[in-house]
């Protein structure tokens, strides 16, 4: 397949709070340069939270700055030394400067994943869509806190991308989820997939309505909202519980010491996805787990828009405004 010199992303070229360093652009295509290099033209792209951490500056980011984490498509170039992929593969995998028509991986990398010939196009969507939250989510709640059935399990922005199916496999494992919201109609989704106990933020006292819930506080708090939240969840655990801290989206935790977990044998971590797909059989273990329960309809998904690369910025302020439920997807020109 012939690829062109240029293609269309989006990217920043300096770090802001505002929207208005998004820039939809030509940028030079990415080729084939060495023996282990696979090139994807992206059908679909997942939008995440972390793309805001990263224009905000939050975390490091060589200029300029593809945004995208995640994508589906369609294998058009290898290099000479790619065994397991050719021309024409439908693939779907995590990577950088997926927010792009093309997008350069490594055969090298575990983080990329073959499907069927068969795949159709809800399949690349769902999965492009489903790829990084619900890997993450069947990740978190598998190692970073084993949920177990009977739990008290605390879920923060529960209606969003990776709190929606964060709820869903803690439900399924039998724990009383608590969902935390800040609508009501973010309260009725959450509860129909299956949260036992829903908490409206905007109207209600978290931390009251936990001890109302359980007395003993929960077993785990995930956590995906940082500085805002944090006092609230340390204060909600149990005796020996978990915090599973995994997103800033008030802004970053303040330093802490860490003798404050002491008094209740707190387990306090800061996962990240990619530590725990490192390994092959790690990636390949999770993925198809979860492609079985998308496919099979275990979890739902629930693609609330989407929407043209071009329009990623308005996309970016829905998110961040708090305005979505569910997961938002970019379609990439053909």
């Amino acid at each position: 397949m012939s690829i062109p010199e240029t293609h269309k992303v989006i990217l920043f070229n300096e770090t802001s709070e505002s929207l208005d360093v998004l820039k939809y652009e030509d940028h030079p295509t990415p080729q084939v340069e060495g023996p282990h290099d696979i090139i994807i033209k992206n059908k679909y792209s997942g939008i995440n939270f972390i793309e805001a951490y990263f224009r905000k500056g939050y975390y490091p980011a060589t200029l300029p700055y593809i945004l995208g984490r995640e994508a589906s498509g369609v294998v058009v170039a290898t290099g000479d030394q790619v065994a397991d992929f050719k021309v024409g593969d439908k693939v779907a995998y995590l990577g950088g400067s997926s927010f792009a028509q093309y997008t350069k991986v490594l055969d090298t990398v575990s983080t990329i994943l073959k499907l069927d010939d068969s795949t159709s196009d809800k399949q690349l969507k769902d999965y492009a869509a489903g790829l990084l939250q619900g890997l993450t989510a069947l990740t978190f709640a598998t190692e970073a806190h084993e949920i177990k059935k009977g739990e008290y399990i605390l879920i923060w922005a529960a209606a969003g991308g990776v709190g929606r199916i964060l709820t869903q496999i803690a439900a399924k494992k039998g724990a009383h989820v608590i969902a935390v919201v800040s609508t009501v109609e973010k309260a009725k989704l959450v509860h129909d997939l299956g949260a036992e106990y829903v908490i409206n933020s905007s109207k209600e006292d978290v931390l009251a309505r936990v001890k109302e819930i359980s007395s003993i506080g929960v077993h785990a708090t995930f956590d995906s909202v940082g500085k805002d939240s944090f006092q609230t969840s340390f204060d909600a655990l149990a005796r020996k519980g978990s915090f599973v801290s995994y997103g800033n989206s008030s802004g970053l935790v303040p330093p802490l010491s860490i003798n404050i977990l002491s008094p209740k044998n707190i387990k306090l971590c800061r996962p990240q996805l990619f530590a725990y797909v490192t390994e092959k059989a790690e990636w390949e273990k999770y993925t198809q787990e979860l492609f079985r329960l998308i496919d099979e309809g275990e979890i739902l998904l629930d693609i609330f828009a989407v929407y043209e690369l071009k329009d990623y910025a308005k996309a970016a302020a829905e998110l961040e405004g708090r305005r979505t439920t569910g997961k938002l997807v970019l379609e990439i020109p053909q």
